[in-house]
């Protein structure tokens, strides 16, 4: 529920079984919980938690592009951020932390130095399992053409994957010349990284809809009562009973106690917050009331988080059709030039990080049926997405780590001017020269079989998918799609390894055609689906 424990790092006989030699790893999709944070909201001032946490370091050391009109150049303007609030009779006061502090001090829901220290950390553990172990990336960053890297608008989601990257590839192991990477963001109200209730009405139904059930299931049991003795003397007068739908919720409550689990006793609540029995209750009904629409309703899984793995899928089939579709249309440094434009020797996609939330991956793993702790997701969980393709030449008694390192090992020494200004430094590992036009510009994303319809796919089409199979791995525990455990759907003798073709074929399922539209489908409708319709199949 807060603070993530990472598991060990695998041994090299759970390594060799993960990344079996008859397989060829090709693309990883990241999907990250942004670190630790503050709050979202000020809770329990009345139980001594102060509003304003000190444990905001960044915000001393700030920096600003600004243009100068005098040379027309940008510079960077270097500064601090204070906080400022309503003081007993509404003049401004400064934000002040437990101790009187003013600088460092933390806004609501930001991400603390804590959370940029375990994000930092699980760059770090990539970079050991992805660059030092498998040897799937370089050891050396000559450009971010090949990574595909995006962020939701809450700025802690971007903070955490600015800080997983330079774990993943700290300065030093970035060429001198390392141009600026691109991070893809979106505007509000086409977000799709998170489920998006603020801009999907319909979505914003079902979830109230939902959420009723769960208090209607829920606040009248004994277990709320006994939540109810635990916090009661802190609930504000006009809500004294402790309910999904209290003020503050249910949920509210769980997202206090586990910002202070995370962080030092000078924000720590009374002791009867951190009940362990309490605790249990409070994460199960939480767990109900956000997530079971995902496991029941086609429609919730469809506006909540299907435009988010429809991408992810449109990714994967974009890399197996040698396509810029697998993300290079969005992260090129130029789309109407060269390779880029005709489709030829483009740098294929190998490694994706976006930065999102709780709320997307338990969405994601419910959706796909695959939500089997049924715990929160802590702070920096992380899904992982990969993607393979069947080996022909590997013997039998030789790794795909080792094929990887054959291909992939570079060292500094190594790395000069000439070789980071060569174009295609990535597709030389798999010849990903596309032997037909994929034509991109502004606004017009290529063409390509990832958006389609499985069962509009032709057999040619299909056949595009042929030996390529999807497996993931959530906090570095593998995780199993139930509608890929049937024959002819994995690969032999692992469930894990769902065809791509199943795979996308399960995930088309809940794809919405057209969201917005579909988000303004009418809220007065059942939010419940007449008869069952499970996730994963």
């Amino acid at each position: 529920m807060t603070s993530l424990v990472p598991r060990p790092p695998y041994t090299d006989d759970e390594l060799k079984a993960l990344y079996p030699p008859n397989l060829e790893l090709q693309l990883v999709q990241i999907l990250l919980r942004h670190g630790e944070r503050s709050p979202v909201s000020a809770r329990f001032q009345n139980a001594g938690l102060p509003a304003f946490w000190p444990y905001c370091s960044a915000v001393r050391q700030l920096k600003s592009a600004v243009l100068d009109r005098h040379t027309g150049q940008f510079s960077t303007l270097e500064w601090k951020r204070r906080l400022e609030t309503f003081g007993p009779r509404d003049e401004p006061v400064l934000a002040a932390g437990p101790a009187g502090e003013l600088d460092g001090v933390c806004d609501m829901g930001m991400l603390t130095d804590r959370g940029r220290e375990t994000t930092f950390d699980l760059g770090t553990r990539l970079r050991g399992l992805y660059v030092d172990r498998l040897r799937f990336l370089p050891p050396v960053l000559l450009d971010a053409d090949a990574l595909y890297l995006r962020a939701t608008p809450i700025p802690r989601a971007l903070d955490s994957v600015q800080e997983t990257f330079t774990g993943l590839y700290p300065a030093h192991t970035r060429a001198p010349a390392f141009p600026a990477p691109a991070i893809l963001t979106r505007a509000p109200g086409d977000e799709t990284l998170f489920p998006n209730d603020s801009n999907c009405r319909r979505f914003a139904a079902l979830s109230r809809a939902f959420a009723q059930r769960t208090a209607d299931r829920w606040n009248a049991t004994d277990e709320m009562a006994y939540l109810t003795r635990l916090y009661g003397k802190w609930m504000p007068e006009d809500s004294p009973r402790v309910a999904v739908d209290s003020h503050p919720r249910l949920s509210g409550i769980m997202d206090t106690i586990n910002s202070t689990l995370a962080h030092g006793p000078e924000t720590r609540l009374p002791k009867e917050f951190y009940d362990a029995r309490g605790r249990e209750i409070i994460e199960k009904i939480a767990v109900e009331e956000w997530f079971a629409g995902y496991r029941e309703s086609r429609e919730y899984r469809a506006l909540g988080i299907g435009g988010l793995l429809g991408d992810v899928v449109g990714r994967m089939v974009g890399s197996a059709e040698s396509s810029t579709a697998d993300g290079q249309y969005e992260v090129a440094r130029k789309l109407e030039s060269g390779a880029m434009k005709e489709g030829k020797g483009a740098t294929p996609i190998r490694f994706g990080l976006s930065g999102c939330h709780d709320t997307t991956l338990a969405a994601v793993l419910a959706s796909l049926g695959a939500f089997e702790s049924g715990k929160w997701p802590p702070y920096t969980s992380h899904i992982a997405i990969e993607m393979f393709r069947k080996r022909a030449d590997v013997a039998d008694g030789q790794s795909a780590a080792s094929q990887q390192q054959s291909k992939t090992t570079t060292t500094p020494t190594e790395t000069t001017t000439t070789d980071a200004s060569k174009p295609g430094w990535f597709s030389s590992l798999f010849s990903f020269s596309s032997s037909s036009p994929v034509r991109a510009k502004p606004g017009n994303p290529p063409p390509g079989i990832g958006r389609k319809q499985s069962e509009e796919i032709s057999a040619k089409e299909r056949a595009k998918l042929d030996d390529y199979y999807v497996r993931i791995r959530y906090n570095d525990e593998v995780v199993t799609v139930p509608g890929c455990k049937a024959s002819g759907k994995h690969l032999e003798g692992d469930e894990s390894f769902c065809t791509l073709d199943a795979f996308k074929a399960i995930v088309d399922k809940f794809v919405p055609r057209n969201w917005k539209q579909e988000c303004r489908a009418s809220v007065q409708s059942s939010a419940f689906p007449p008869k069952p319709e499970p996730a994963g199949y």
